[in-house]
């Protein structure tokens, strides 16, 4: 259809419905649901106008899509139905609510918490590109997400066979996604949702306005939990390590756009199935990932959490200032017997300094060093702090001081790295430390020239 054809449907539309307007009275009672009902089916009729050809619309069909059209463009919706109770790798798709059921009755405050939401909020949403580059010129070709329904998990899929029917994706995204409150995403929040916001600027007058959505990325997550642990936090990667998800000829992502570009120009849709379907595994595993990782957070995986994990874990609550969350981590970290027990002790005292509760920091620290001969010289540190600010004992606060000085020298071999500032820090302490204990001018004349040797 031209424009000026376009314009002119428009021009008597609204003629016709000015008239209409004003032959109602004011105090009119409401239209019946019928006549609503009549009048949408004529608003559609209208803004549809003239049906486009769609071609190869049965093989469309076989992969369960359908054409949205809209000002006589269209795009193409796929819907997938899963029940509820089907498992998808370690979880069931039902394990949603019990999860914000957990994040509810926890009482934490995180990120990631869906606490006070409903399964149906959340919209498990991923992008498919014409790039890995952000930018005007970056098409999105593909808006997928899953999401509770009732009792199915549906799949859609917003395809975008040509790149004129934008205005057409994003209605139809739209008229949908608004139903959801929150995205769950991995990495959405610096690559999907502002690749959207880009392609929906240049539209922005045809459509209706993105929803503020609230935003759980799990890629930041993924991070936090498994970065030193994964050697790399690839979607594809925490499905086989820590979400029993194995992929079954999987088309890899960054062949998408090279499938899109060849769909422009054969129109067959077995061209971009295998997109599809890396799209539609991708939404659902966001599903499992949310689950597993909440089930982290909230201390529902006892029985497969790694030491690695329990101790990010409490990192994580340590930055966000969940105090009692973090202690609760750090001290089954500190009572493992594993390697980073020192690392998670010398965490969880300097929590304890934070609550200002002086005996139990210091206890951590003293037992940290009674039962580990290699324990950080922080540790000592931080012991000798507590006894000579805190308690006033300068003795014992010296002996801890010269301890961490002692394994600072061997670490400092070590690795062969010799720091001028850290030595001097050394010097002041025990110097002060000595002058209060009124040690003489020969002890830190030796003091300072051991220093000057390790330095040098």
């Amino acid at each position: 259809m031209s424009l000026k054809a376009k314009l002119q449907r428009m021009k008597g539309h609204l003629v016709q419905e000015t008239d209409q307007k004003r032959q109602v009275p004011p105090d009119a009672e409401p239209a019946s649901a019928a006549r609503l009902s009549e009048d949408a089916a004529v608003q559609t009729d209208l803004r549809q106008g003239e049906q486009p050809d769609i071609p190869l619309l049965e093989e469309w069909q076989k992969l369960q899509a359908k054409p949205y059209i809209w000002e006589g463009e269209y795009v193409m919706i796929r819907e997938v139905a899963y029940p509820i109770g089907q498992r998808h790798g370690a979880y069931a798709f039902s394990q949603l609510a019990e999860t914000i059921s957990a994040w509810e009755a926890s009482g934490r405050q995180h990120p990631l918490s869906a606490a006070g939401r409903h399964a149906e909020d959340l919209l498990f949403f991923d992008t498919e590109t014409t790039g890995l580059s952000g930018g005007a010129g970056n098409t999105v070709f593909l808006l997928g997400y899953s999401r509770l329904e009732g009792d199915r998990v549906i799949v859609r899929q917003h395809f975008l066979p040509a790149p004129h029917a934008e205005v057409a994706l994003y209605r139809s995204f739209l008229e949908q996604a608004q139903q959801s409150s929150h995205l769950v995403t991995f990495n959405g929040k610096s690559f999907d949702w502002p690749q959207v916001k880009t392609r929906h600027t240049l539209i922005r007058d045809q459509v209706s306005a993105l929803p503020s959505f609230g935003h759980l990325d799990l890629l930041h997550g993924a991070r936090r939990l498994w970065k030193d642990e994964l050697e790399s936090c690839r979607l594809s990667l925490i499905e086989q390590e820590k979400l029993q998800v194995t992929r079954e000829d999987d088309l890899p992502g960054y062949l998408a756009p090279i499938r899109y570009f060849d769909f422009l120009h054969s129109k067959d849709p077995a061209v971009i199935e295998g997109v599809l379907r890396h799209n539609e595994w991708d939404v659902l595993s966001l599903i499992t990932l949310y689950i597993h990782v909440s089930r982290l957070l909230l201390e529902q995986e006892r029985s497969a959490v790694t030491v690695e994990e329990r101790f990010a874990v409490a990192k994580w609550y340590d930055a966000l200032g969940e105090q009692e969350a973090a202690i609760a981590f750090y001290q089954q970290v500190a009572d493992s017997g594993h390697p980073w027990s020192g690392k998670a002790k010398l965490a969880l005292g300097q929590l304890y300094k934070k609550q200002r509760d002086w005996q139990k920091a210091l206890h951590v620290f003293e037992s940290c060093i009674a039962q580990n001969a290699l324990v950080p010289d922080e540790v000592y540190v931080e012991a000798a702090k507590l006894h000579e600010h805190q308690y006033r004992d300068w003795e014992k606060a010296l002996f801890y001081t010269k301890q961490a000085y002692e394994q600072w020298k061997r670490r400092a071999a070590l690795l062969r790295h010799k720091s001028k500032d850290e030595a001097l820090a050394y010097e002041k302490r025990i110097a002060r430390l000595q002058q209060k204990l009124g040690g003489n001018g020969a002890e830190q004349t030796e003091m300072g020239d051991l220093l000057d040797g390790l330095i040098t």
